[in-house]
């Protein structure tokens, strides 16, 4: 790891604050910059988005796609964990803290809406940022890819219904524009990009031009994500000073659910004898959440001003750095993730079968 990459976490933390300063001192430049949006996207941070998760995606072979079946484990935990456990798991875990624990300390008028929030948070998987933990944590980019572009089909069928049981409205309104461009932006267009300069560098200077391509747009990824942090703090850090103690409560049950789901996606391919490079985007993808599509349905359906709107963008707030922590213990774990009998047994079963 370089310098840089090394200590990510201290840039991380002084971007949050340069961000919420910033956003004091400039409050009309990131009401601007907020503001050009796209049926609830941020363009700009779309933009950074995506120099952060093409360098990812050139990695991928898209003639290589079939050997995702291999992974067939790590594929299964990733859809329970995702869409069986996380919903579910995450009402709990509002009910408890802010529905009862945390209940005298919050707005008595916003509980509920809070809890309808961090529902429909956790009901849409994550698209987009997936790509850039899957790659801090040297995971599959094959795995990744397929897994993400499954969780957005089995979104448009299962988020409105998952929703709606949970919430105990009759119909949920499903921002299909901002499903639609997210998926477009996000995966369809950087991949026909990406696979473009591929297969170019490829043909001019084989896989040593794209090696070369590729550490030399590692260091303008992280710098992306860090501008992402300074933005997202700096749309909302008037939010933040304005309620620290409620931004700070809500907080708890997305922190609370994001290692609890990750945790158990891990552990799970681990028990199954998955390797290391799929547990970890599986963990990732099984935690982190969809966030432009959740905070436009909290805003179709309670309202801009609604403590659901508040509390989807608490997550948007929390992602990116939970996430790196996230990573940060997958990468750390690795040794002892691969000694696990499981994962030992299956890896020589592979090496056998490449040999033969």
């Amino acid at each position: 790891m370089t310098l840089f990459e090394r200590w990510l976490t201290l840039w991380v933390a002084i971007c949050i604050l340069v961000g919420i300063g910033l956003g004091q001192l400039f409050p009309g430049f990131f009401q601007a910059v907020g503001g050009l949006e796209l049926a609830k996207v941020n363009l700009p941070v779309a933009i950074l988005i995506w120099l952060m998760i093409v360098p990812m995606l050139l990695k991928i072979d898209l003639k290589a796609l079939g050997k995702v079946k291999e992974y067939w484990r790590g594929v299964g935990v990733t859809l329970a964990v995702n869409w069986a456990v996380k919903p579910f798991s995450m009402a709990l875990l509002g009910w408890f803290f802010l529905g009862w624990l945390f209940r005298p300390l919050l707005p008595a008028d916003q509980v509920e809406s809070y809890i309808a929030g961090l529902v429909i948070l956790a009901a849409a998987p994550c698209t987009a940022m997936v790509f850039v933990w899957s790659n801090l944590s040297q995971g599959e980019p094959h795995f990744t890819l397929s897994q993400v572009a499954l969780n957005d089909v089995i979104m448009v069928i299962a988020f409105a219904p998952i929703v709606g049981l949970l919430l105990g409205l009759s119909a949920i309104t499903v921002p299909w524009e901002t499903l639609v461009l997210s998926v477009v932006l996000y995966i369809v267009v950087p991949v026909l990009v990406a696979q473009a300069i591929r297969a170019r560098l490829l043909a001019s200077g084989g896989p040593v031009a794209l090696a070369e391509l590729l550490a030399r747009l590692q260091p303008l990824a992280l710098a992306a994500l860090l501008l992402t942090l300074v933005l997202l703090f700096g749309f909302q850090g008037e939010q933040i000073l304005a309620q620290p103690l409620v931004i700070a409560l809500i907080a708890v049950p997305i922190l609370v659910q994001v290692y609890l789901n990750s945790g158990l996606a891990y552990l799970l391919n681990r028990m199954l004898g998955e390797a290391h490079c799929v547990a970890g985007p599986s963990a990732l993808i099984g935690a982190s959440n969809f966030f432009e599509l959740a905070v436009a349905a909290a805003i179709s359906l309670f309202g801009f001003a609604s403590g659901a709107a508040l509390a989807t963008v608490v997550g948007v707030l929390i992602e990116v750095p939970v996430m790196l922590s996230v990573v940060w213990i997958v990468n750390r774990t690795r040794g002892w993730y691969e000694r696990g009998a499981a994962v030992q047994r299956n890896g020589r079963a592979a090496a056998v079968r490449e040999a033969a």
